[in-house]
């Protein structure tokens, strides 16, 4: 039986399958496939019709109520809605842009944003980016996909999901009267695994001699090393680190420079401050500025880590590595419990249940494993000399 009245929280909470009435002919349908759409449910010249209104994640209630009055206007008015909505046709890529404008305020950084559709323009639009989006089926998307599914395949998964969703939007918009032609895809592609490749990285034993070399150096790469070392961040987040962040012997990662979009809080060690102290002064705004920005007080780039490294002659790992080299040691030497050394990389641990309970990001824990850390890479604990005796 259909349940009268919807609100935006209820629309968000419903996942068992059915249609469920709002009013004024607007059904929101939750099909046993999955997804949910609206639809207006007119009688148009004595006869019941649906007309598809647009996914809900696409489509808010407010919309898909506004376009529900518009079509019960035209029908009362001895219209046909159907034939109102058919004068516009969209192309795919036209689809695509609309799809991509309502996405784009939901996602953390304008870097995603463009990625989304340069990602759409690059390999499907070539191939029926001007074509009606009605007229695209299954094949068309098999061309589109087919060439990078092997070679590309991370890039390949996201055009795929991507291509569903402006399907879905089109479908549930009404401009797509067939089914999702991603749908047909799972048999044409083939069964594609990639191995798992994991960053280089130089063993944790050899992190206090690097950092005894790049001590030595001067320069800003340099600099941001050591700071991306000793707080066992990812490159983007040290490089964009900026003073703003920095509350005392904590910095705070904004979330939309984090990986998996959360705020990140670093306690740093006296070692980590020593590193801020050095480079006090040189930007405004950022904490390692790139020397060839200027006055406009640019990031680094990796590329000009890398090229640090290469001048020392430490080739054969990635920085990213150093976040491997930093684990290792915590399990191996610092024997630090598994959930600290993960929360301290800003992974997430354990079920959605336990984090939804597991609120505490560890923080003082986590300050002594840092102070640990900085002492260990800086040389100023006994226990190096007692490991690497054990080594050999």
């Amino acid at each position: 039986m259909a349940k009268a009245g919807l609100t935006v929280a209820k629309v968000a909470k419903l996942t068992e399958p059915g249609r469920y009435a709002d009013g004024n002919c607007l059904y929101l349908v939750l099909p046993k496939t999955g997804g949910k759409y609206y639809i207006c449910r007119v009688t148009i010249h004595g006869k019941q019709c649906d007309i598809g209104l647009g996914g809900a994640a696409y489509t808010s209630l407010a919309e898909a109520r506004e376009q529900a009055t518009q079509i019960r206007k035209v029908a009362r008015a001895g219209g046909d809605p159907r034939q109102e909505r058919k004068k516009e046709r969209l192309t795919f890529a036209q689809a695509a842009e609309r799809v991509h404008a309502s996405l784009e305020p939901t996602w953390r950084n304008a870097k995603h944003a463009a990625g989304w559709l340069s990602t759409v323009k690059t390999y499907a639009d070539p191939q029926f980016g001007d074509r009606p989006i009605e007229t695209v089926n299954t094949a068309d998307c098999l061309r589109a996909l087919a060439p990078i599914w092997t070679t590309k395949h991370e890039t390949a998964k996201r055009l795929r999901q991507r291509l569903a969703t402006v399907f879905d939007w089109a479908k549930g918009a009404g401009h797509y009267p067939h089914e999702n032609p991603i749908n047909g895809l799972s048999k044409a592609l083939p069964n594609y695994k990639p191995r798992v490749q994991h960053h280089p990285a130089l063993p944790w034993l050899e992190v206090p001699a690097l950092m005894a070399d790049l001590a030595k150096r001067e320069g800003i790469s340099a600099r941001t090393l050591e700071f991306l070392i000793l707080t066992a961040t990812r490159s983007g987040e040290a490089r964009g680190a900026r003073y703003c962040e920095i509350d005392g012997r904590a910095w705070t990662v904004p979330a939309e420079r984090m990986k998996r979009g959360i705020e990140h809080r670093v306690p740093l060690s006296a070692q980590a401050l020593a590193v801020l102290d050095r480079v006090s002064g040189l930007g405004d705004d950022l904490v390692f500025p790139s020397p060839n920005g200027g006055k406009q007080q640019l990031e680094q780039s990796d590329a000009s880590i890398r090229a640090l490294l290469n001048r020392m002659k430490r080739t054969g790992f990635t920085v990213h590595g150093f976040r491997s080299a930093f684990r290792d040691w915590a399990s191996e030497s610092a024997h630090a419990d598994r959930e600290v050394a993960e929360a301290a990389l800003s992974h997430a641990t354990g079920t959605d249940t336990e984090r939804a309970y597991a609120r505490s990001d560890l923080l003082e824990r986590r300050r002594a494993l840092m102070e640990q850390w900085g002492r260990f890479c800086c040389g100023e604990m006994s226990d190096v000399v007692r490991v690497s005796r054990w080594a050999r």
